[in-house]
């Protein structure tokens, strides 16, 4: 091998950085990715529609009877009529009288199965019946195949949480 040669290419690999596999960039890319999901993460924050974990008395503050359907497909995402989005996912209701985000258990007569719901949209506009569910909240109850089911729809009242510390005692020397 000529001496030139040998020395051209010692020279070449020295200047040209060493070459990265394809499979050693796709898994930096991806703990790169990773990493940032993970920091974006604790930047997000829970909606205002989501009260997080609370208590309800077990005492229904008043009781309805009637018929309930269910809503979906054409009003995911459209605006309720709090000015929230339309989730399928969430576990809301539509009523026409109720204050929004009354929190409102839902049965389904046939079964016995329950639901709570959070009050976010007017409706429904059908006569005879008292409420609309979101899809999530329909299956809960297993009103899917149904359609429209005889439903009892208690109010429920939140308990307040003490968030006084308790009292501490003096000392006892």
């Amino acid at each position: 091998m000529p001496e030139s040669f040998s020395f051209g290419l010692i020279l070449e690999m020295r200047t040209s950085p060493a070459p990265v596999s394809r499979l050693v960039l796709c898994r930096a890319l991806f703990v790169a990715s990773l990493c940032g999901m993970v920091l974006l993460s604790g930047c997000a924050s829970i909606g205002d529609h989501s009260p997080g974990i609370e208590l309800y008395d077990s005492k229904p503050v008043s009781t309805e009877f009637g018929k309930a359907s269910y809503y979906g497909g054409r009003w995911i995402g459209r605006l309720t009529a709090n000015g929230e989005r339309y989730r399928a996912s969430d576990c809301t209701a539509a009523h026409k009288r109720l204050p929004f985000n009354t929190v409102v258990r839902v049965t389904n007569m046939k079964n016995g199965k329950s639901v709570v719901v959070r009050i976010n949209n007017r409706g429904p506009y059908a006569k005879g019946r008292i409420l609309d569910l979101s899809m999530v909240a329909a299956r809960k109850i297993d009103m899917i195949g149904d359609g429209i089911v005889k439903v009892k729809a208690e109010v429920l009242k939140p308990i307040e949480i003490i968030s006084k510390p308790n009292r501490q005692l003096p000392e006892v020397r």
